[in-house]
This record gives structure tokens, C-alpha cells and sequence, in this order.
């Protein structure tokens, strides 16, 4: 077998490489570019490139859905049994018993069959507080690294403090792995480009973004190499400018088929007592109807809705490959410049209480404001280290730094780009396996099986 390693720079594409990434590019000179899969987010990519199954049959709809029998909207699960399809270790495994896979920080990371993983996973007290931490099999890496490489960024991995630091570590953590267990595959993620595409979009002042990310992952690169590993460089989906934010549950509401839950003296989105809502997902949305009766009329609503480019039913998703049961009765697809926000309420006053805070587990919907100190705040370093005095000193406090401002966004993802440039890529230290320009999403397992026993 080849010992291969696998680097996911999440938002990599042939014009982004062009624009100023030379160490990369060089690597990636022969590269091809890979058919998005819909939803192009990364827990659906992901899923899709480690089993070579579209959502139809792995399960995974999105970076999140409404789980129907718990009556709950749920992003970011972690766990791997939510998968419905065998992964590219159990394929590999069954060809041979000796193969070994490191999981460095890719999706549902947990009860897990790979052999070796890593995941964010923050620790939530009794009190309120959230602690930056990570999650390991085997739990002893887990020390070791925090031994040698400090705590894991976490609030450098997102929100407003995003910064190359989180990436650089988990490059760190990817060498450390690779001395200590020497797996025959390593999955590597770093997110880096992620979060100045979708603050200043693919057109803004991204320079030095591409640079940091440039030197963290060729490093990478030349380290594996020089071990006699093979390089796999791969991307999930290509982030497009945006303008124009679409609060489709704002549309619901306003048809009296949005049902809302208020609580001193704000909003919640009640989902089992709505006749139709959705889950945003960048510029995809998945809209949950309770009566079938009432699918045409929120098809009629939605697709009138200026931004919106398609209203995908069951023919429709069966084509798209997302007929799954977890998707909802109707996915919205946005027009390249759009995307959909999760809003629900109609003044900011009236907004939950997460609203203001970084909380992708509570919040029904994806919020890239989240990577956004308010501009309206007058003094932001000032309110902060007030915060964190009140944490410092045991007391309850909220930090509450992020807009309600969707206008900030500038980049986002989730449909296929109309331009190749904008496109997910792939790449190889091995170019020969590599067959064509172009690769549809489901073959990506396929050719990373190839690598390993070719």
C-alpha cells in the first residue's frame, strides 16, 4: 500500500491558485476540477468524497436539517452514525486488514471506525462557560498534543478572532500523527480560506490570507513528501460574491405559515407547530412543510421570492440526488449573488437571545455573521474585556459582539459555479491517477483508494 495523505483547503480554487498562492500552484499545475455536489457545504461534500454516494443514500443533507422525530433543528452534529453509507476506511479495510486512517479535523469525526481522529469539540460547563478543547481516539493523543502544541485555537477556528492560527495547528497536529502512527491515510482539514472568502468574498483584500494559507499547507506538503507520502490536494466548493441576503423565513412568517414561540420578549421559531419553515444553509434552504396540501402554495410563495433560483421538489431532488428523507420537502437553490439567512424575526429587538452570539448549535440555520464583530458597537475591545472580566470573576455573562447585519457577508457557497475557475480542484502528487480535467464528486473515493493500492 502508498501511504497517502489527503489536505482539504476548504474554499481552493484554480483562480484563487492563480491569484497568488505560488507554492501551491506549482504543486497543483496539473489540476482538475471536480463537479459540485448539492448541497456544496462541507458535512455533505465531505460525506460524499469518503463514500462516493450522493446525499440519497449517505444521509447527509446539509451542515444540518430538521430531525423530524425530535422535532428539532440540529448543525454540526458530530457523530459518524448519522452516515448511511460504508466510508472509504471500511472500503479499504475489507481490502486489506492492515490499513490504517488518521481523521485530522473532517466531519462526523465521532463513533467513528477510523483508527486515529481529531475533532473540535469545546467543553460546555454547568455555569455557562464554553472552554476551547478538541476531541481524540485514541484519548491520549489528546494529551500529547496539548503537550506539544498548546491548546486548540478554538475561537480562531470560527467566529470573529478566525485567524491562520487554527489551520497551522491542525497542520501541526497532522505531523504529529503522522510520527507517531504513520497511517496509510491521513484526512487533513484546514479551513483558513473559509472565512476571509465569506467576510470579503473571492474579490476582496485577500492577499495575505492566501499567503498564510499558501506556506501553511505547502510546509504541509513537502513534509509529507519527504516521508514518502503521497498528496492528494482537494477542496469542497469554490465561494462566489454575494450581495444579496434572502430571509426566506421572514417570507414564511409574513404567509402566516412560519408559527413563532415568544419568550421574554423575544422570538423562537416553534418548528413543530409551523405549517412550513426553513433550514439556510448558505445559498441552499431546506424548507420543511407539515401537510402535503399545502406544498403547492408554499412552492408558488418561495419561488417568487426575488433571489431565488429554483424551488427543487421530489422529482426535482431525485435528480439533484438529495431525495433523501431528511432533506425537506422542498431546497431552495439561490442565484449566484444570493444566499438564504436564517432570520425568523421581523425587529432585531425581538431577536433571540442567540442571535448576537456565536452558537451554531442552538441557532435553526447557518450564520456567517458569526465571523463578525458589530460595526455598531463604539468600542468592541472595550465591551469584550468587560465580558470576560464578568467570566473571569464566576459571574453569568453573554457574549454578545455578532450583527444582525446579513449585509456584511460578501462570499458564500452551496450551487454549482457558473465559472470552472470558481470551482472545488484536485490534485495529486501522483498526476497519473488522476484521469480527466474534470471529476464528478462521487469518484473522489475512488481515486483516493486508487492512491493507496495502485
Amino acid at each position: 500500500m502508498q501511504r497517502t495523505a489527503v489536505i482539504d483547503v476548504v474554499g481552493l480554487t484554480r483562480r484563487l491558485l492563480d491569484a497568488g498562492m505560488p507554492r501551491l500552484a506549482a504543486f497543483a499545475r496539473d489540476t482538475a476540477t471536480i463537479e459540485a455536489v448539492l448541497p456544496a457545504v462541507t458535512c455533505s461534500v465531505q460525506t460524499t468524497y469518503l463514500t462516493g454516494r450522493l446525499p440519497t443514500e449517505h444521509g447527509i443533507v446539509g451542515n444540518g436539517w430538521y430531525f423530524r422525530e425530535l422535532d428539532h433543528v440540529w448543525l454540526w452534529r458530530q457523530s459518524n452514525r448519522l452516515v448511511q453509507s460504508p466510508r472509504l476506511w471500511d472500503q479499504a479495510r475489507a481490502r486489506n486488514g492492515a490499513f490504517t486512517c488518521a481523521n485530522t479535523f473532517w466531519w462526523y469525526a465521532m463513533a467513528t471506525t477510523a483508527d486515529i481522529t481529531l475533532t473540535p469539540r469545546p467543553l460546555y460547563c454547568a455555569d455557562g462557560l464554553k472552554l476551547p478543547d478538541f476531541y481524540t481516539q485514541p484519548a491520549a493523543l489528546r494529551t500529547r498534543l496539548k503537550d506539544s502544541l498548546g491548546q486548540f485555537p478554538l475561537f480562531e477556528f470560527w467566529g470573529p478572532r478566525t485567524s491562520i492560527r487554527s489551520s497551522a495547528w491542525i497542520a501541526r497536529a497532522a505531523r504529529d500523527v503522522e510520527e507517531q502512527y504513520a497511517p496509510t491515510l491521513q484526512l487533513v482539514y484546514l479551513p483558513h480560506l473559509d472565512y476571509c472568502l465569506q467576510r470579503q468574498g473571492p474579490d476582496g483584500d485577500i492577499a495575505g490570507d492566501l499567503r498564510q494559507i499558501d506556506d501553511v499547507c505547502a510546509d504541509l506538503i513537502d513534509y509529507f513528501q519527504a516521508r514518502g507520502v503521497a498528496v492528494v490536494l482537494l477542496s469542497e466548493y469554490g465561494i462566489v460574491p454575494v450581495a444579496h441576503p434572502i430571509h426566506i423565513n421572514r417570507v414564511l412568517r409574513a404567509a402566516g405559515l412560519l408559527a413563532i414561540k415568544q419568550d421574554l420578549g423575544r422570538d423562537y421559531l416553534d418548528p413543530g407547530a409551523s405549517q412550513a419553515f426553513a433550514v439556510a444553509d448558505h445559498q441552499v434552504a431546506h424548507v420543511y412543510v407539515r401537510d402535503a396540501g399545502a406544498l403547492p402554495t408554499v412552492r408558488r410563495l418561495c419561488a417568487a421570492v426575488p433571489g431565488v433560483a429554483d424551488v427543487l421538489d421530489g422529482a426535482g431532488k431525485r435528480a439533484a440526488g438529495l431525495d433523501h428523507e431528511r432533506a425537506g420537502e422542498l431546497v431552495l437553490l439561490a442565484e449566484p449573488s444570493s444566499w438564504f439567512t436564517y432570520y425568523f424575526w421581523e425587529e432585531d429587538a425581538r431577536a433571540p437571545d442567540y442571535a448576537r452570539t456565536v452558537d451554531i448549535h442552538n441557532k435553526p440555520g447557518y450564520d456567517p455573521a458569526e465571523l463578525f464583530v458589530d460595526p455598531a458597537i463604539r468600542f468592541p475591545a472595550m465591551k469584550a474585556a468587560l465580558i470576560l472580566a464578568r467570566k473571569k470573576l464566576g459571574m453569568r455573562y453573554k457574549m454578545d459582539l455578532i450583527p444582525l447585519d446579513a449585509g456584511l457577508v460578501k462570499g458564500s457557497h452551496g450551487v454549482a459555479p457558473r465559472d470552472p475557475l470558481d470551482a472545488p480542484v484536485l490534485a495529486s502528487s501522483r498526476p497519473q491517477l488522476i484521469p480527466a480535467p474534470t471529476v464528478r464528486a462521487t469518484d473522489v473515493c475512488g481515486l483516493l483508494l486508487d492512491h493507496v493500492f495502485q
